[in-house]
């Protein structure tokens, strides 16, 4: 933890407390069509099911999730942005039984999966 300060009047003053955080971010792309439902059904649903977790995961501070809108051939289709108070979160993230369910749906459906994690 970092705390700046203010300097000024003889006085040091704590501005702000500067937590480092961990951005996970995470592209798909996905099978043009898997149990039964197209890509575009496939990521509404991957995008339902991590709006969901909003709220549900202890020390999970973000959870952006995106459709691809640009369907260029080196786009991914769907794209995750969170952030985690630490790398504990994240690690306790990973093995939340809400999450493996969704894992357990992104194995059926996905045919590419690329990760960056890293301290902000």
């Amino acid at each position: 933890m970092v705390t700046a300060v203010k300097r000024g009047c003889g006085t040091r003053q704590p501005v702000t407390t500067i937590r480092p955080m961990l951005v996970h971010i995470v592209f798909w792309r996905l099978a043009d069509s898997s149990n039964g439902s197209p890509r575009d059904a496939n990521a509404i649903e991957l995008k339902r099911r991590f709006d969901a977790l909003r709220g549900v995961i202890p020390g999970m501070t973000r959870c952006e999730v995106g459709i691809d809108i640009s369907s260029s051939p080196e786009s991914s289709h769907v794209a995750l942005y969170s952030e985690f108070e630490s790398r504990g979160a994240l690690d306790a993230y990973q093995a939340h039984p809400a999450h493996q369910e969704i894992v357990a749906f992104l194995k059926t459906v996905r045919t590419e999966r690329r990760v960056v994690d890293y301290e902000r």
